[in-house]
């Protein structure tokens, strides 16, 4: 029986992982009984913000080495600290939630992901191409971000998981109206 749970409540966080942004999800108990407050949406949102953060997070780490404008590389190192920083808070919520990280989209180009092949189009790049692709990839994780948080915030079950979209949205915002006033100031690249 708990098998069979955790099979339903793993295939239910897939589904609404893709459907997330666009439609609303009904409350589903999650595997093990520590966290009955989380539904499959906050198990959902969890799994895709984690794969979503990581890479990211890569994509950061590669700015102070080739991008070509210092406000972007200081962007990005301030996007790269609350990413590492958000990364470690949705692991602590995703262990409270009794779900195992079991990666499922790992791989996955989703709306708003660093694909793998921007991550190596980006490592193959330095100054204004870099900064194009960093500016793009950003502006894509951020709006995409907020709109899962936003639904992770109105269709959530745990509040933990709803206080965590709450403060990621905060920051995808600032950081958005960062990219904003910076690619604002600069001609677009």
């Amino acid at each position: 029986m708990q098998l069979r749970r955790y099979v339903l409540t793993l295939w239910s966080a897939c589904v609404v992982a893709m459907a997330l942004p666009a439609v609303g999800c009904t409350a589903q108990p999650t595997a093990g009984a520590s966290a009955p407050a989380f539904n499959a949406t906050d198990s959902a949102w969890i799994l895709l913000m984690i794969p979503m953060a990581e890479r990211a997070r890569l994509l950061t780490d590669l700015a102070p080495s080739r991008t070509a404008d210092r406000a972007l590389a200081a962007l990005a190192a301030d996007t790269g600290a609350t990413l590492r920083a958000d990364l470690s808070r949705l692991r602590a919520v995703l262990r409270l939630s009794g779900v195992p990280d079991t990666h499922p989209h790992e791989g996955h180009d989703m709306p708003g992901m660093v694909s793998l092949d921007t991550l190596r189009k980006a490592s193959d790049a330095n100054g204004q191409a870099f900064d194009r692709i960093l500016t793009d990839a950003l502006r894509a994780h951020f709006a995409q971000s907020g709109m899962l948080c936003s639904s992770e915030r109105a269709r959530g079950g745990a509040d933990r998981a709803k206080d965590l979209a709450a403060a990621i949205a905060k920051s995808t915002a600032v950081g958005a109206s960062r990219l904003d006033e910076l690619r604002g100031a600069q001609p677009r690249l």
